[in-house]
């Protein structure tokens, strides 16, 4: 994990939220801290690529814990592992010590938002922060992740997340982060990612670079009664645990 924090003041007023809209989801929650989660697919077509977006929110409740990890399940022929997305790995050193321009063009996979609760004496305000998603190195033949973290007030920050793409699900860790001196630390409550999207990736063809988009995630031929299913667990510093799910409606046949 690699943090750089610098806090930034005078800052009063909370920045903008995450403006990208999901689709109704269904929510459950078995701890203090309630959460849900959302998703969808653009376009709706079985059988073709699309961009897959996930979120969740977490309301923090009256004694909030940091999330230390989460877990989410999807379904199992949704192409994820097989998109095409991420086909070069951004090493996590580099990716620390400078930022996304280390990592090579074939490594993003996606982007995202996120906001986070900073305590700042009395008062608590929101940070937006902007989130770049890359493919690591697999050294255990599965994709890994790291979703670059990027707060600017008040409190500056870049954070690495990382995380494993497993059969049906994916398992990210989430670091301690600090705020103030002897301020407890921020509190991540939503965060919203994009798999794939207007990405441009380079190949070599006959001795020359050419540019390509990578087709994104595969939907299956069919869709399951109910939709697609997406559940999440999220694990609180506290050791609390919540749990969530949604489905994504069933693509209408044109």
């Amino acid at each position: 994990m690699a943090l750089a924090l610098c806090v930034c003041l005078p800052a009063a007023t909370a920045l903008a939220a995450p403006t990208a809209a999901a689709p109704p989801a269904v929510s459950t929650a078995t701890a203090t801290q309630a959460a849900s989660i959302e998703a969808g697919f653009a376009p709706e077509r079985l059988g073709a690529a699309t961009t897959v977006s996930l979120g969740f929110q977490i309301a923090p409740g009256e004694a909030p814990s940091g999330l230390a990890a989460m877990q989410l399940a999807y379904p199992r022929d949704l192409g994820l592992a097989t998109s095409g997305l991420g086909v070069a790995p951004c090493q996590p050193a580099a990716l620390e010590d400078f930022g996304i321009h280390a990592c090579p063009a074939d490594s993003k996979m996606g982007s995202g938002t996120a906001e986070v609760e900073i305590p700042l004496g009395p008062s608590v305000v929101t940070e937006s922060v902007a989130l770049t998603l890359f493919a690591g190195a697999s050294p255990d033949g599965y994709l890994h992740v790291l979703v670059y973290a990027v707060g600017a007030r008040p409190v500056e920050a870049q954070v690495v997340l990382s995380g494993v793409l497993l059969p049906g699900r994916l398992s990210v860790t989430v670091p301690p982060i600090p705020s103030l001196p002897q301020a407890p630390d921020v509190i991540l409550t939503r965060m919203r990612l994009t798999l794939g999207g207007r990405l441009t990736y380079y190949e070599r063809v006959h001795g020359r670079s050419v540019a390509y988009h990578p087709p994104g995630v595969g939907l299956p031929d069919s869709c399951p009664r109910g939709g697609f299913p997406f559940a999440a667990t999220f694990a609180f510093i506290d050791g609390s645990r919540a749990l969530a799910s949604t489905a994504v409606p069933c693509p209408r046949h044109h």
